[in-house]
């Protein structure tokens, strides 16, 4: 089946804004063509180190929802984002859907790119999930901890990681004291009801399994989204960013399957494992995921298929930075992680978690 087609059209001025400065985080004014009929919409650049590269990715507000659409330059396989956002779907983890597009420019075909549903009010409305706040993690603060990760300072505010989108000035007073709560020995680490009060702890264990399984090593200091849940009070969390996963890290480099630790890498993270429970439900998380979900069988027929959706115009495409061998390949690499990773996790869980 041909892929959709996204006709976006610029102005010669808007486009000029949005070069002038390229970290300029307003939006322009487009039209935009995705259902056979142009529509206006807010177009701007987005992305961290990616937005100077050669293929732009966009971000494009279209009739009251955010839709993001990743060039996925550095990732040769074109998938991984997608193939991630599937299987933490598997996991029970609310995820992003997706979709890959052909997009075009003023005319001007711009190749395959992957359209990435925002995660705001239309997410939330689509699932039934009720929400009073909502928070990107844009940093590396945003490991829920006090102090800033790399230097070792007090962080200039606990929320200095976060960008806030939705909820008032009392929802950013409640993400505070959650982290402080976090760091205290009376309501962290000793507290398991502080956790079970302020936390949905089976999302936040089934979003760790997602991101240790697929290696994400960038995904537990910043990349997530996070929000409390209308109903219950508590606090959950939702993946973002997976182009560095299945092998490969976000730039494209090939990693060890053993770069993500079974433990992951943030302050929460490490509070909570404290807890001999809540290790053991981590484990039960990770022993499932490995029975079914995280498995050759179940992933690689995903993976094919997203492949041989894209390939007939990747082929064509002469302004990715990977060859179409290499893209072919990718296939074989992703296969091969799942074989290695499987093999760390099932170790490293026996040694966490022992059978006595």
């Amino acid at each position: 089946m041909p892929l959709a087609v996204r006709e976006l059209h610029i102005g010669v001025e808007q486009l000029l804004e949005m070069e002038r400065n390229l970290w300029n985080e307003r939006y322009v004014r487009a039209l935009m063509n995705a259902n056979g009929q142009f529509v206006p919409v807010s177009v701007r650049y987005r992305g961290g180190h990616t937005r100077e590269y050669p293929k732009r990715s966009y971000e494009v507000v279209r009739q009251g929802q955010t839709f993001h659409y990743n060039a996925e330059f550095d990732d040769p396989s074109l998938i991984r984002n997608a193939l991630s956002f599937r299987f933490l779907e598997q996991l029970g983890v609310p995820s992003p859907r997706t979709k890959h597009v052909r997009l075009v420019l003023n005319g001007e075909p711009l190749g395959v790119y992957l359209e990435i549903e925002g995660v705001d009010r239309r997410f939330f409305r689509r699932r039934g999930i009720g929400f009073t706040s909502l928070f990107y993690a844009v940093n590396n603060n945003a490991d829920f901890g006090l102090r800033n990760p790399e230097t070792n300072r007090l962080k200039p505010s606990l929320l200095a990681g976060y960008e806030h989108k939705a909820g008032g000035e009392e929802e950013r007073a409640r993400l505070a004291s959650f982290i402080r709560g976090i760091n205290s020995p009376d309501g962290g680490s000793k507290g398991m009801a502080f956790y079970r009060a302020r936390l949905d702890v089976d999302n936040y264990l089934r979003w760790l399994a997602g991101a240790v399984l697929t290696g994400n090593y960038d995904g537990f200091e910043q990349n997530y989204a996070l929000y409390r849940h209308r109903k219950s009070g508590k606090f959950r969390i939702i993946p973002w960013d997976y182009e560095g996963t299945w092998g490969r890290n976000c730039y494209g480099q090939s990693v060890s399957s053993r770069l993500v630790e079974v433990t992951g890498y943030n302050v929460l993270t490490a509070k909570l494992l404290e807890h001999k429970a809540l290790r053991r439900r981590y484990g039960d998380i990770l022993a499932s995921a490995l029975k079914g979900p995280f498995t050759e069988h179940r992933i690689m027929p995903d993976a094919k298929a997203m492949m041989a959706s894209v390939a007939p115009y990747i082929r064509l495409d002469r302004t990715r930075k990977w060859s179409y061998e290499e893209f072919l390949n990718e296939a074989s690499v992703i296969r091969q992680y799942i074989r290695e990773r499987r093999a760390i996790v099932s170790s490293d869980l026996r040694k966490m978690i022992p059978s006595n």
